[in-house]
């Protein structure tokens, strides 16, 4: 697969490469009378949600919804980054209904003017972090930023950052592109946060360019070389990992701290829904949003997709459940600034390619 916490955990997203395009997408200008007739709507999405074998979260919550509305999901998957990127190209011919990305892209989204208010049914029991306050945007899934090792090759998990830069890491890293993938943008910001700023981290994935395969525009392509031996660590999200780790059994996911005594920790990475602005089937968008949220969905969200719900009145008590918590338990959750972050990726980006000649 491609991408109920405890209480105290806050809410936060993979996402990553190549475009999947499931079905042809006409070309609508945002007609109101196509609008009311059409028996459509368009997602595009970080991947993470929809299963390789049809056994996703999305799987289920389209299947669902189709048979109980008759409105046929199109479905198209990419990077966050990727995804923002095409919408804002077809700005005049808008495509896209809804528009399923991670932080910080869904608020370069909002600034980009690509979305429209609406507040669906059950945002109400959204955590106000997940969310926007003007109702631009929701979380429909909650998540957190993590790593990957292999198991089998690896007798425990690596400790901490540092242990990354040992030599038998040689072409045995990968992570996928900052600025273009959800989960590599997110590992920018994980090494800011724990390495004190900008400057730190820059230095130290310097140093880890020795030891980087290269980047890669999709985070869930990662988790296959991993688990085959290729990697022994990449990046990865905890809701996309633990779903890929059911086929992957040398998948382990653990969580950086660093050698000077930062803890483990990690940071939500919610899959962030909104309607698209001039979507050519609005009302179905906002249909399929609704589902989304709706109490049936989101009880599925960890059972089927293993990830977090979004709403904090579901309280899922299903084996997935249970064992994303315990998964998390220890590990310290931070809340990053969105809106600073938003503001600041491509300079963030820009020192990311010149610390490691990408």
């Amino acid at each position: 697969m491609h991408r109920n916490s405890p209480r105290a955990l806050k809410p936060i997203a993979a996402v990553t490469g190549g475009l999947v395009l499931a079905a042809t997408l006409s070309a609508c200008g945002g007609d109101s009378s196509a609008d009311a007739s059409a028996k459509t709507v368009t997602v595009y999405s970080a991947d993470g949600l929809k299963g390789e074998k049809g056994d996703g979260w999305y799987d289920k919550v389209f299947k669902d919804f189709e048979a109980k509305t008759g409105i046929k999901v199109k479905y198209v998957e990419g990077g966050s980054g990727e995804m923002v990127q095409r919408a804002v190209r077809e700005k005049s011919n808008t495509q896209a209904d809804l528009l399923v990305t991670l932080p910080p892209f869904i608020q370069q989204a909002q600034d980009k003017g690509l979305l429209q208010k609406y507040v669906p049914a059950g945002a109400d029991k959204v955590d106000g972090g997940a969310k926007s306050p003007d109702g631009m945007w929701t979380a429909v899934v909650n998540n957190y930023f993590g790593f990957i090792y292999n198991k089998k090759d690896l007798k425990e998990a690596p400790r901490n950052w540092e242990d990354l830069l040992d030599a038998k890491y040689k072409n045995k890293i990968q992570y996928s592109t900052p600025g273009v993938a959800g989960d590599g943008t997110a590992l920018v910001i994980k090494a800011m946060h724990d390495f004190g700023g900008k400057e730190a981290a820059m230095e130290y994935l310097r140093k880890l360019q020795a030891n980087n395969v290269g980047p890669s525009a999709s985070t869930g392509k990662l988790a296959p070389k991993v688990d085959k031996g290729e990697l022994l660590a990449a990046n990865g999200d905890v809701q996309m990992n633990y779903a890929q780790a059911k086929t992957m059994p040398n998948l382990g996911i653990w969580f950086p701290g660093t050698a000077s005594g930062t803890k483990p920790s990690s940071f939500g990475l919610p899959y962030a829904a909104g309607l698209v602005s001039k979507a050519p089937h609005s009302a179905n968008g906002k249909k399929l949003l609704d589902y989304m949220l709706s109490e049936e969905a989101q009880k599925e969200v960890s059972e089927i997709g293993g990830g977090f719900t979004a709403r904090t009145d579901i309280k899922a008590t299903d084996a997935n459940a249970v064992a994303l918590g315990k998964l998390m338990q220890g590990v310290e959750i931070f809340q990053p600034d969105w809106m600073d972050i938003s503001k600041n990726l491509p300079a963030y980006v820009d020192a990311w390619k010149s610390a490691t000649g990408s």
